[in-house]
């Protein structure tokens, strides 16, 4: 489990306790949040694909959308987390930190459309051996309300090692150049530093 995840654990324990003091099943509204803060805050190991081509998740979750957005031909993949997924967020790909910007912004609900004026935390990584640098989001949802990102600029970005976590329900983006070819589509399920949602072009 997270570090994270530890004051609600406790939070839901105490409660619990003080709840118990006057009558058993007065404890179990407590018991049942820690155990839920203990589910969500888990952060199994994982061991990413080794090659380099490939592009993975940053979160475990459903695929919402792999479409352009804007101007341009960089398509963007993004995946909802519901509160019953993991929430630790891993790297997409091995490079440079080059810039990590916090976005503030609206807390609509994650699998919306509107998610787009989410707060998020902005990673920018320039990918090792190649010209491109890479996007990757967190972004915040209706419940979520901290996001926590572990790197800083000029970190060495490791494909499938962890970088963040957002708290309860959120979203997660990657922005692909025209160099990459995405490999999955709406509604597939995929895993953070598992799944490859990408591949480079030759």
């Amino acid at each position: 489990m997270r570090k994270e995840g530890i004051g609600f654990v406790l939070i839901g324990l105490a409660a619990a306790c003080a709840g118990g003091w006057f009558h058993p099943a007065l404890a179990a509204p407590g018991a049942l949040f820690s155990a839920f803060c203990a589910y969500f805050f888990r952060d199994p190991d994982r061991t990413p694909p080794t090659d380099p081509a490939l592009i993975l998740s940053p979160g475990d979750g459903r695929v919402l959308t792999v479409a352009q957005e804007g101007p341009g031909k960089i398509v963007t993949v993004r995946i909802f987390l519901s509160v019953f997924d993991v929430h630790v967020q891993r790297l997409p790909c091995s490079g440079t930190v080059e810039k990590v910007h916090y976005q503030p912004g609206a807390f609509h609900m994650a699998m919306d459309k509107e998610a787009r004026e989410n707060e998020r935390s902005v990673v920018t990584i320039k990918v090792a051996g190649r010209s491109e640098t890479l996007v990757v989001e967190q972004i915040a949802g209706y419940v979520a309300r901290r996001i926590h990102t572990w790197l800083k600029v000029g970190d060495r970005a490791v494909s499938g090692e962890r970088y963040g976590l957002i708290q309860f329900g959120s979203q997660a983006a990657v922005h692909l150049p025209e160099t990459a070819e995405a490999l999955v589509k709406p509604g597939d399920r995929v895993s953070a530093g598992l799944t490859p949602i990408a591949r480079w072009r030759a």
